[in-house]
């Protein structure tokens, strides 16, 4: 039995008992995009958990981009209730990072840390796409 198959039998709740169906096109769209598309440190993950439980909300950082900033893009972090179906997905240590499809673009393959140090603390992205940044690494440009 093919791939196609299984997904339709899971679809029309078919499956082994005890398992609820799932939504093949949001499985394979997960399963495509979570693996190391993007990353989250283990301190990242410690800081939005610990964000997250003071303001009673999922352990769920979103990253995107937007036009702006002194580099011509910008990241911009909040917490979100859920991903969204076109989301990439990483986990860490129970904390999910979700981006958007068009963000992933800009990002892929970069890595969200949170770093403590005499000027402050903040979420920074090492994105290998920047071909440049500011100098407070709140933007970038490709």
């Amino acid at each position: 039995m093919g791939r196609g198959a299984i997904a339709k039998r899971w679809w029309r709740g078919k499956g082994p008992a005890g398992i609820a169906p799932f939504a093949p096109r949001a499985y394979l769209t997960f399963m495509a995009t979570s693996i190391s598309e993007i990353a989250l440190t283990p301190a990242a993950a410690a800081r939005v958990a610990t964000i997250a439980e003071r303001q009673h909300k999922p352990a769920i950082l979103r990253l995107s981009v937007e036009g702006g900033g002194c580099s011509g893009f910008q990241y911009k972090f909040g917490l979100a209730d859920a991903p969204a179906e076109d989301d990439a997905v990483a986990l860490t240590d129970g904390v999910t990072l979700v981006v958007d499809s068009i963000s992933l673009d800009l990002v892929r393959g970069a890595q969200v840390d949170y770093v403590e140090s005499l000027g402050g603390a903040a979420f920074q992205v090492k994105n290998p796409n920047a071909a440049s940044g500011c100098g407070c690494g709140t933007s970038f440009s490709v």
